[in-house]
């Protein structure tokens, strides 16, 4: 009995074909056979397929068909979205002002927000629950653009750079925790440019239900494997950018934050190499790009941060060095590559201060991929432990697969 079994199952579970009953006898029968973490992403995947907002890639056409020439006033259809102020839709391919080519993130259509003009969407959430929101966006004319994205009270403002790679876009993510059971998911665009043609463009919007998972009992940190995050499209290999989020309550990265002005990249294994299972965080934008966690500590105990270093397999330009801090102690390590390995292990040894120490990483260079020695990227962090010297490494493992299981278990009984 193993994953492949399961697959089955759970296949037959969303085609209607076994019972929940059955569902969960087979997983019981086979979980301690399963990685937690591919067990859980597997229900995650199969018990909420389709996480893309309604009409989220713009690809349902409007009741008269898709526009062959761009509106200048007044709003445009968009089946499933309220609009307000100069919204058009765009297409793969089409031109504006000057010849230039409009980038349409992903198929053949998208959204470009004019001067102060936004779109929005009613979502049903779960009042208390918090939520991560993906989407794709694109800039046209200027260096930078930004789109602010809110579900009021909440909002953030995003800032749309080019530096992350030469597609031209990027997938981003936001959180908010759901006040009421209805939220109004606002996408605007702040700026002011001469040109009416300019303007954010954005595709591909979705919405994920977060969960925080609840840490071992020898391990302080939260999502020490960063498995629990924002949705992530499969067949896109850009990974997600993790804007500034200084909120460590309402984080589209449980328990972490992003305390910087430029983004880190959450990554996958199915595009990238990552050190323990399937997610990890690539630190692609140098001293600019922290990511960090408050744990719970004792005072003046003695305490190991252990980490995995390694290398995306994105073609990125070593060395690879990342700036490890935990409590006042720093320490620079770099990768080592070897033949045999994409990752190592890394440690700092340090005494708790206080009933709450930072620990943080952010990359010592700045580093570019050697194909088009342009896209930002960098060392990889994954499975971050802490814990008091001299605990048992296995007896935490084996905590941790416990915990993500039953977290999992109780999936399957909602």
């Amino acid at each position: 009995m193993g994953w492949s079994r399961t697959h089955t199952v759970l296949t037959r579970f969303k085609l209607g074909g076994t019972s929940l009953t059955a569902l969960i006898w087979e997983i019981f029968l086979t979980v301690k056979h399963i990685p937690a973490h591919v067990l859980y992403l597997s229900f995650s995947n199969y018990l909420d397929v389709n996480r893309l907002v309604a009409n989220g890639d713009f690809e349902t056409p409007p009741s008269g068909g898709f526009p062959s020439e761009a509106i200048s006033d007044g709003p445009t259809e968009i089946p499933s979205w309220s609009t307000n102020g100069t919204v058009k839709l765009v297409s793969a391919g089409e031109k504006v002002s000057g010849g230039m080519l409009l980038i349409v993130p992903r198929g053949k259509h998208a959204v470009r927000l004019g001067n102060d003009a936004e779109i929005s969407q009613e979502v049903t959430v779960e009042k208390g629950s918090a939520y991560a929101v993906t989407f794709s966006a694109a800039r046209t004319c200027a260096q930078m653009e930004s789109l602010n994205v809110s579900v009021p009270p909440a909002s953030q403002t995003v800032d749309l750079q080019t530096l992350y790679n030469v597609q031209g876009w990027d997938p981003y993510t936001i959180s908010f925790e759901a006040e009421e059971d209805k939220a109004r998911l606002v996408f605007r665009n702040p700026g002011m440019e001469d040109d009416p043609e300019c303007g954010p463009i954005i595709d591909d919007i979705a919405i994920k239900k977060l969960i925080t998972p609840d840490k071992p009992k020898d391990n302080a940190v939260v999502n020490s494997g960063f498995e629990f995050g924002p949705w992530m499209f499969q067949n896109v290999s850009l990974g997600v950018l993790l804007p500034t989020n200084l909120d460590e309550e309402t984080s589209p990265l449980p328990g972490w934050m992003v305390e910087s002005n430029r983004a880190v990249r959450y990554i996958d294994s199915n595009h990238y190499a990552v050190p323990e299972g399937k997610r990890a965080v690539e630190l692609v934008s140098g001293k600019e790009g922290i990511i960090s966690q408050m744990v719970e500590t004792t005072p003046n105990k003695l305490y190991s941060l252990t980490f995995s270093l390694g290398h995306a397999r994105d073609k990125c330009k070593e060395p690879l060095a990342v700036m490890a801090f935990a409590g006042d102690q720093a320490q620079n390590f770099h990768y080592t590559p070897d033949s045999n390995s994409t990752f190592q292990v890394a440690s700092v040894n340090f005494t708790a201060k206080a009933e709450r120490t930072r620990i943080a990483f952010y990359s010592v260079y700045y580093n570019t991929r050697t194909d088009d020695m342009s896209s930002l990227c960098g060392p990889v962090v994954d499975d971050v432990r802490v814990w008091f010297s001299g605990s048992s490494r296995t007896k935490v493992q084996t905590l941790l697969g416990l915990g993500l299981a039953f977290s999992a278990y109780l999936l399957v009984l909602v």
